[in-house]
C-alpha cells in the first residue's frame, strides 16, 4: 500500500483566508450601499435616537417658500434655546408638518438635509473649536403663500382637502387639508390632537384619506369603455332617471332622466345609468388591469407618507359590485392626491410627472447644496387616450356639471362628483381637473366630506382657486 497522503495545513488556511476575505469585502460593500442609499432613510427614520446628536451639533435649517417666504424656522434666544417656529399657523399645518413626535411632512422627509450643514468648512472647523453649533441647510419648497391661503380661504371651515399642482413639472403648489392645527401649539396641544378620532386633525387628508369616489371615477370607466370599444364615439343610452338590473337598482342624481344621450354627454351630465349600463359590460380583469397601471393597490411617487388608493373589482365580482363601482360607488377608495395625479397625466399628454415639493437646498449663506430636478413617473395612459379624455372633460365645462368653470382668463376641464356617505343624506363633494391659459397650467383636486348633498362645493372651491391662479 502506498503512503497516505498529509493534508497541507496550508491549504486549509487560504481557504479559511478566502472566506474571511469575501465576507471583508461583502461587508465593505453593504457599508458603502448604506452610506449611498440607506442613511437618509434611516437617519429621518423617527425612532432613531442618533437624530439628538445632530441636533446637539446643528441648529435645524430653514424651509422657505417659493416666494421666500418662512415657512418654519429655528429661533434661538440669548440663553441658546431653540424653538422651532410656523410663521403662518395652521396654514401649512400637515404638508410642512413638525418638528416634534416623531415629525411629519416635509419636516420629516427632509429631516436629513435640514440636519446636515455645507457651510464653509473652515467655518464648521472654527465654530468646533468653539461649541458653537454649525447652521442647517435650509429647503426652497414648491410652495405658494398666496395660493395655499386661496385654497385654505375657499376650504372654510369645512372638512376636507384642496390639492394643487403643475402637470409638466410636478410642482406641488398648494395643499390644504382640514381639519388643521396650529404646529406652534403642537407641544402644548398634543394630549387632545393625538388622542381626537373623530376630527383626525394630525392625519393629512390629501395623502392618507381614503374616501368613495363618486362620479370622478367615470373617468376610469371611461378610459376602460374606449380601450375595449374602438368604435366608442358611436354609443348611445337612453336614460329614464334610473337603472335597474333584476333585483338591483341605481338612480341618477335625484333621479333626473338625461334622456338620449352619447358617451360624451353621458360623462359630461355625469349620468349614473348610463355608466352602469357600461361597466357591466367591460372586461373585469382588463378593467383592472387598467386600474393597476393607474395606480391604483399600487405605492405613489411621493416623498411624503400616504395611503394607496384600492380598486376591489376581479373576474369573479357579482353585478351589483360592477354596478356601485362603475359609477364610483361601492368599495374603491381613492386618496385626493392619488386623483391629482391622475388629471395631471391627463393634462400632460399621458405623462406623469413625479410630485416634488421642494426646488432645492442650499447652506445657510445661500449656496446651492442640490437642485431638485423633475422627472417624468412614466406614461401612465397614451397621449391619444389624454386627448380623448381631456375633450370630454372640457364637455364636462362647457355642458355639463361643472359650468360655473367658464371663464375669459383660463380654459378648465374637468369632473365632478357626489359620492354617497353610508344612508345619510351627506355626500363627499368632488372636483379633479385641470386648467391652462397659454403655456400655464395647474392642476387641482378638490374635497368636501360630507356635505348637503351636491357637487357646488368643489367646483365652486375650484373656481376661486383657479381664478386666484390666473389672476
Amino acid at each position: 500500500m502506498g503512503k497516505k497522503r498529509k493534508k497541507n495545513p496550508n491549504n486549509e488556511i487560504m481557504k479559511i483566508t478566502y472566506v474571511f476575505i469575501a465576507l471583508f469585502v461583502a461587508m465593505i460593500g453593504y457599508f458603502v450601499y448604506f452610506m449611498v442609499f440607506q442613511s437618509r432613510d434611516v437617519i429621518n427614520n423617527s425612532y432613531n435616537k442618533r437624530q439628538d446628536s445632530f441636533t446637539e451639533k446643528i441648529v435645524r435649517g430653514t424651509i422657505y417658500a417659493s416666494g421666500g417666504e418662512e415657512l418654519a424656522v429655528t429661533e434661538t434666544d440669548a440663553e441658546g434655546n431653540e424653538t422651532r417656529v410656523y410663521p403662518f399657523g395652521n396654514l401649512f399645518a400637515h404638508v410642512i408638518g413638525i418638528n416634534s413626535h416623531g415629525r411629519a411632512g416635509l419636516e420629516l422627509a427632509y429631516n436629513f438635509d435640514l440636519l446636515t450643514s455645507n457651510a464653509d468648512t473652515v467655518e464648521k472647523i472654527f465654530n468646533e473649536f468653539k461649541g458653537v453649533k454649525n447652521i442647517g441647510d435650509n429647503i426652497s419648497t414648491t410652495l405658494e403663500v398666496g395660493l395655499q391661503q386661496a385654497a385654505s380661504d375657499a376650504l372654510g371651515t369645512n372638512r376636507g382637502v384642496i390639492v394643487a399642482m403643475e402637470p409638466d413639472t410636478g410642482k406641488v403648489l398648494a395643499m390644504v387639508s382640514k381639519p388643521d392645527y396650529d404646529p406652534n401649539l403642537a407641544d402644548t396641544d398634543w394630549a387632545s390632537l393625538s388622542s381626537d378620532t373623530e376630527k383626525a386633525v394630525l392625519i393629512n387628508r390629501s395623502t392618507q384619506g381614503l374616501y368613495t369616489p363618486g362620479s370622478i371615477f367615470k373617468i376610469f370607466t371611461l378610459l376602460e369603455y374606449i380601450r375595449e370599444n374602438p368604435g366608442y364615439s358611436d354609443y348611445a343610452y337612453d336614460c329614464n332617471g334610473s337603472y335597474t338590473n333584476g333585483e338591483y337598482s341605481v338612480s341618477c342624481f335625484n333621479g333626473k332622466s338625461h334622456g338620449h344621450q352619447n358617451l360624451m354627454e353621458s360623462f359630461a351630465n355625469s349620468c349614473n345609468s348610463s355608466f352602469v349600463n357600461i361597466g357591466l359590460g367591460l372586461n373585469l380583469k382588463s378593467f383592472r388591469e387598467s386600474c393597476g397601471s393607474l395606480l391604483f393597490n399600487a405605492d405613489l411617487p411621493i416623498i411624503i407618507p400616504y395611503k394607496r388608493s384600492s380598486f376591489t373589482l376581479n373576474e369573479d365580482s357579482g353585478i351589483f359590485d360592477v354596478m356601485q363601482t362603475s359609477m364610483g360607488q361601492g368599495e374603491t377608495l381613492v386618496t385626493p392626491m392619488h386623483m391629482l395625479m391622475t388629471v395631471s397625466a391627463i393634462a400632460n399628454e399621458g405623462v406623469l410627472v413625479t410630485p416634488r415639493f421642494v426646488d432645492r437646498i442650499e447652506s445657510y449663506t445661500g449656496n446651492t447644496v442640490k437642485t431638485i430636478r423633475s422627472q417624468e413617473y412614466g406614461n401612465l395612459i397614451t397621449s391619444d387616450e389624454a386627448s380623448v379624455l381631456k375633450e370630454y372633460m372640457r364637455a364636462v365645462v362647457t355642458e355639463g356639471t361643472a359650468s360655473e368653470l367658464k371663464s375669459d382668463s383660463y380654459t378648465a376641464y374637468g369632473k365632478t362628483g357626489t359620492a354617497q356617505v353610508d344612508s345619510g343624506d351627506k355626500a363627499h363633494s368632488w372636483f379633479v381637473g385641470f386648467a391652462e391659459n397659454g403655456d400655464k397650467k395647474i392642476a387641482i383636486c378638490v374635497l368636501f366630506e360630507e356635505m348637503p348633498s351636491g357637487t357646488k362645493w368643489s367646483v365652486n372651491a375650484a373656481k376661486s382657486v383657479l381664478d386666484y391662479y390666473f389672476r
